[in-house]
């Protein structure tokens, strides 16, 4: 049984493939927050990403593992993979209040912007904390849960996994862009080509 009394922030995404930007902004958001934890969430299938055929959810969670190991406040469930279907926030807010009392959804400022196309995006809010990564970019009409949401300054790390998966396809360098170990296991299983 988990410590139900730990802070704990979920980072939910398609990581295709993890780079350092998720980390980078991981770690500034858990020291922001004071977390205890942050849990790194592969989705199987991304509810805004339907018609993207992303790599193979087994590929995806090695990498993460990869890419928090050793980081004692980083961890990574595979409770979205193993459902083998669209993975919906919501429902995964459901189950991970099982074992925690404090949830924070990390989320982007593009997602805050469609927030309202979300599964239950009212009862989100009920049951977590929602965390905003707001950078100095951010535009966008303003909506309705603008009032209901944490903002959190955060670096602006310009990394895109689309550029790195395109950068690999066209044998250009993507040093600096993702951990080490990663990138060996992408060429190791020669993802991306």
């Amino acid at each position: 049984m988990k410590d139900k009394t730990k802070k704990t922030g979920l980072f939910g995404g398609t990581f295709d493939p993890i780079h350092l930007g998720h980390l980078i902004t991981a770690q500034s958001v858990l020291l922001e927050r004071k977390l205890e934890q942050i849990i790194f969430m592969p989705c199987f299938i991304s509810p805004h990403k339907t018609e993207i055929g992303a790599s193979l959810p087994q590929h995806r969670i090695n990498m993460v593992k990869l890419a928090i190991e050793g980081y004692s406040s980083f961890s990574f469930s595979d409770y979205e993979i193993n459902k083998e279907d669209i993975s919906y926030t919501i429902d995964t807010i459901i189950y991970l209040r099982q074992f925690y009392d404090e949830i924070e959804l990390i989320i982007g400022y593009d997602s805050l912007l469609n927030f309202e196309t979300w599964k239950e995006p009212d009862k989100i809010l009920d049951l977590a904390k929602v965390l905003v990564m707001k950078r100095n970019s951010n535009s966008g009409r303003p909506n309705r849960f603008f009032g209901n949401v944490q903002f959190v300054d955060t670096p602006a790390i310009d990394i895109s996994s689309t550029e790195i998966r395109q950068k690999i396809r066209n044998n250009l360098p993507v040093n600096f862009l993702l951990p080490d170990n990663v990138y060996k296991y992408i060429t190791e299983n020669n993802l991306y080509k």
